[in-house]
């Protein structure tokens, strides 16, 4: 996979040097090219913002040197000058789509990526407007915050398309486990892990993870990637396909939710004592 990223701050990517990032890249599987955006400015200052029209605090980037930028930068990738060839441009934004696991294994597929990370109050909207004619464009929100600009945004997405890709993990069955990866794990967390010792300052293993028994181990993950989910993102079991459970799994869901709901109505000791 081609991966380009244009930006003012091309060091703030050096993470991606490292790790499972920086083993991919040396075995040729992910090709990250870094461009400086004000190598297309043409003022002495090398300016990139400007003010909003219409008043406003803050500055925005502009037009033309990102036009100019971008067409460059997809000009570079195309071989031999095929205009067919074109990339996938992700634009980070706090206003975009949610980035979720299932838009990291889209981005996935893709030969080419485009990044974009902007700064200040963001780039002029005319270039989302004149590249969405020309190629695809996604604008991707990581979160519901504002960061000081997109770089960090850009971080997290390449990690978790790039992991994605054959041959960056180690076991690609790996993948399949994860947190909310689609087929069995859609919108569940993954339960607890355990390593040697079997016995950690009194705390112990499960006693199931030590029996060998495949099957009965992989029931209970599922079990516990139930209750995981309960209990911090209750929210997600309202989304799991019900066509997806087994008999099982619908018995573990409505004992789990009928503890949850008698726990919640309880009354604390303080409150009988009222």
């Amino acid at each position: 996979m081609r991966v380009d990223i244009i930006s003012i701050f091309p060091e703030y990517f050096a993470p991606l040097d490292v790790s499972l990032m920086g083993k991919a890249r040396d075995r040729g599987i992910l090709d990250i090219r870094l461009h400086q955006l004000r190598d297309w400015t043409r003022d002495i200052h090398k300016t990139v913002d400007d003010t909003p029209y219409g008043g406003g605090p803050g500055m925005v980037m502009k037009p033309d040197i990102w036009g100019e930028a971008i067409d460059a930068v997809v000009a570079q990738g195309q071989p031999e000058g095929d205009v067919s060839v074109l990339p996938r441009m992700i634009v980070p934004t706090p206003s975009g789509r949610p980035f979720t696991q299932e838009v990291a294994l889209d981005y996935a597929r893709e030969p080419w990526l485009l990044f974009t990370p902007a700064r200040y109050e963001g780039i002029d909207s005319r270039v989302m407007a004149e590249y969405g004619s020309r190629l695809r464009v996604d604008e991707v929100s990581i979160g519901d915050y504002v960061l000081a600009g997109g770089e960090a945004a850009v971080l997290v997405i390449v990690e978790a398309v790039g992991r994605l890709l054959p041959g960056v993990l180690g076991n690609a069955c790996s993948v399949s486990d994860d947190s909310f990866a689609p087929g069995a794990m859609a919108n569940l967390l993954e339960g607890p892990v355990y390593t040697k010792p079997p016995v950690w300052r009194g705390h112990e293993v499960p006693e199931i993870l030590l029996s060998g028994h495949h099957g009965k181990i992989a029931r209970w993950r599922r079990d516990e990637a139930f209750r995981r989910t309960l209990d911090k993102r209750p929210e997600l079991l309202a989304r799991l396909d019900s066509g997806t459970l087994d008999a099982h799994d619908r018995r573990v869901l409505e004992e789990l939710e009928r503890k949850a709901s008698g726990d919640a109505f309880r009354a604390g000791p303080e409150d009988m004592a009222n």
